[in-house]
């Protein structure tokens, strides 16, 4: 055990200590069957020059958006990130911070999760926020489990147009504790209104849908939650935050918990995380919030505080009854998360959403033109719309890698019925000529 810093005579004083004779009496009672009777597959030691070169190495295989052009959403969003946003990011007290729960000395910490849980509230029209989650995922997963507790109910009707990967969550958590999933299916790329109103009954504590929706349309959000409390049902409406600068807020729509992915804001693609999920929610509904609340107090002189509240929680008392295991928050994301949105202020986020709607529309309408591709659904869309193409998705895909494209998501993998459909997503990172190339190179492959 090279790895292992101590001399000879200390490991005979802990093995004298502990009351053995070798280090291979620690693993007697592995089977020698089970065990590796050679030297583990590793190079030797290198020196820092070395291992910066191999390190390269391996990063250089990797291909990135800023290599190639990349229309690939589908829940992970390409935004421009300004650059101080890193840059403050790189704060060691930041950076390293970890539980604030001496507020004495945490006054930064709170004071930086206080502000992103109000910037949360805002954007979503809620009352009230955590202090972030471990990503979109879970967090409606969460928020499901509430609808169950507040209504005391013990069945929740999912829209199939909710992100396929955020319901397979939803089956991992619900069923454990009781409740019965029931998927609703879509027609023309939104909900099937027919089988959702029959589905709807007393019995439902909540219904979950997404808008815009997994294939990029717009719902009826209104008229869906307007049917939801009509049975005495919870809505849980899971966003993209970026759509906020131009749609309704799912408070003005009624909603009663807001949930989403918050990596649009201030964090990079970084193959896939880390992200953070955002849960927001009426005043009513606040105890049964899982995580962590940060709250504005008061000291004995009057002077403003930043601490946790609402402390009995599942971290601290009361496990055996605690609705969630939740206990951590992703804090240096939501951090990153509350700059970016900070810079852009009311105006910026407006702007940002046009320019997302506008560039997907243009790209939805040049490739609509394309011999052999049509857009599969008519309703509005944000920033994503789904194509159906005569040519086989993994051709037109390595088709368009070839040319330095990342191309849409193949939708049979998760919509077996979609079967020669993408799903395309466009940002303000694209400009005219990129969405030109785009075109150009599909209208080659027809």
């Amino acid at each position: 055990m090279n790895f292992v810093p101590n001399t000879d005579s200390q490991k005979e004083q802990l093995l004298a200590r502990i009351g053995v004779k070798s280090v291979e009496d620690l693993f007697e009672d592995i089977p020698q069957e089970i065990r590796l009777k050679r030297s583990l597959n590793i190079r030797g030691g290198m020196s820092e020059q070395e291992l910066v070169k191999q390190v390269q190495g391996l990063a250089n295989a990797n291909k990135t958006v800023e290599e190639y052009s990349s229309y690939l959403g589908a829940g992970a969003y390409e935004h421009f990130i300004p650059s101080f946003v890193d840059q403050l990011l790189l704060r060691s007290e930041f950076y390293t911070a970890y539980t604030p729960y001496q507020p004495e000395i945490s006054q930064g910490t709170l004071q930086a999760i206080y502000e992103y849980q109000t910037l949360v509230c805002e954007l979503t029209g809620m009352d009230a926020a955590n202090a972030s989650m471990y990503d979109g995922a879970s967090a409606l997963a969460e928020a499901a489990l509430m609808t169950g507790d507040a209504t005391r109910r013990e069945k929740v009707l999912v829209l199939q147009t909710v992100h396929p990967e955020y319901r397979e969550v939803l089956k991992t958590y619900l069923p454990p504790r009781g409740v019965e999933i029931i998927e609703i299916p879509y027609q023309d790329g939104v909900t099937d209104f027919s089988v959702f109103e029959a589905a709807l009954q007393e019995d439902v504590a909540g219904v979950i849908l997404q808008n815009p929706n997994f294939f990029g349309s717009v719902e009826k959000a209104e008229q869906i939650v307007q049917l939801a409390h009509a049975k005495g049902a919870l809505v849980v409406m899971a966003v993209n935050p970026v759509s906020l600068g131009l749609l309704k807020s799912p408070g003005e729509c009624g909603a009663d918990i807001v949930v989403g992915e918050g990596q649009a804001f201030g964090n990079p693609l970084n193959f896939g995380g880390p992200y953070l999920g955002f849960l927001a929610t009426r005043d009513k509904f606040v105890r049964r919030m899982p995580g962590r609340i940060v709250g504005l107090a008061k000291d004995k002189n009057g002077k403003t505080g930043y601490v946790l509240t609402l402390q009995a929680r599942e971290q601290h008392i009361r496990r055996e009854k605690a609705s969630s295991n939740i206990c951590s928050n992703e804090a240096l994301c939501a951090l990153a998360f509350t700059m970016h949105l900070s810079a852009l202020g009311k105006t910026g986020i407006k702007e940002l959403a046009y320019l997302n709607l506008q560039n997907a529309h243009y790209a939805a309408q040049e490739i609509g033109k394309i011999p052999g591709m049509s857009l599969a659904f008519s309703g509005p869309f944000f920033h994503e719309f789904v194509v159906k193409t005569k040519a086989e998705p993994a051709m037109v895909n390595a088709w368009l890698l070839e040319n330095k494209i990342i191309g849409g998501l193949d939708l049979a993998r998760f919509y077996p019925e979609l079967d020669h459909h993408l799903l395309f997503c466009v940002t303000e990172t694209k400009c005219k000529e990129d969405i030109d190339r785009l075109v150009a190179r599909l209208g080659e492959i027809q």
